[in-house]
């Protein structure tokens, strides 16, 4: 039987052998190339949308509160007791102000800490600092408290890794009752024992919410807390107002 010959413009079906007339070689059908695939990495439009219509990707974004969200001022807790702003300054420096309250939100109370004093009158004023606390914390960062809605309108979940006393926690949630609200997951370090940048309890809340490090946001005005969220695998964004804030998250697509 004569080998197959093929007109021109006809086409072989499936994977026919096609033999030439003239030679007794056997030519097989190459199998078409798939058409060349193409890699990149979705942009922030993409990632907003989702890709090929896809359901937008979600980003679990964890804030700080302490002026990320509230403003904090311990000068104006202890002013009006010492006459003005200079004097509680300088009572804040003679008292080591900043390490003390760092150990008050890792969970050792006021009392404990004032009781370290060796003048009477520091001891004294300090051991009243979570009745005169509110003042430190009287106002909002409402800039903050928009960014949050729209995260939550777009689907995000929105947690929280603040450094606070256990102490004083529940007079934030009383003066700002939006931060019992707002926030999917909370931990309080005074409540845990574990203050940031440790990586204990980036990893705690990760534990807590199912969520891969690698996926998640931590938004924090403290360069060493933000340095700690990189260390334990996380995106991290410095603080330094709404603004700048709402541009970082629109330019990462999640706004």
């Amino acid at each position: 039987m004569a080998g197959l010959c093929l007109r021109h413009g006809d086409r072989p079906h499936g994977d026919a052998e096609i033999r030439h007339p003239r030679s007794a070689r056997v030519l097989r059908k190459r199998p078409a190339l798939a058409a060349p695939l193409r890699l990149r990495r979705a942009g922030s439009a993409e990632r907003a949308r989702g890709l090929n219509g896809a359901p937008p990707v979600v980003t679990p974004v964890v804030f700080d509160i302490g002026k990320v969200l509230i403003d904090f001022d311990p000068v104006a807790a202890f002013a009006p007791e010492l006459g003005g702003r200079d004097r509680a300054d300088a009572f804040l420096a003679r008292i080591d102000f900043a390490r003390r309250n760092l150990r008050g939100d890792a969970g050792t109370p006021f009392a404990t800490l004032a009781a370290e004093l060796d003048d009477a009158a520091d001891r004294a004023l300090l051991a009243r600092y979570p009745e005169l606390f509110p003042r430190a914390i009287a106002r909002s960062i409402e800039g903050s408290f928009a960014l949050i809605e729209r995260l939550r309108a777009r689907g995000h979940p929105v947690h929280a890794i603040t450094n606070f006393s256990a102490e004083t926690w529940p007079t934030a949630l009383r003066l700002h009752p939006r931060l019992g609200e707002v926030f999917d997951v909370t931990l309080v370090s005074g409540q845990l024992g574990i203050v940031k940048p440790d990586r204990r309890i980036f990893d705690r809340l990760t534990e807590r919410t199912g969520a891969r490090p690698e996926a998640c946001l931590f938004i924090d005005d403290n360069a060493a807390n933000v340095a700690g969220a990189r260390a334990a695998g996380w995106q991290a964004h410095l603080f330094k107002g709404p603004a700048r804030l709402e541009r970082a998250l629109v330019a990462e697509g999640l706004l």
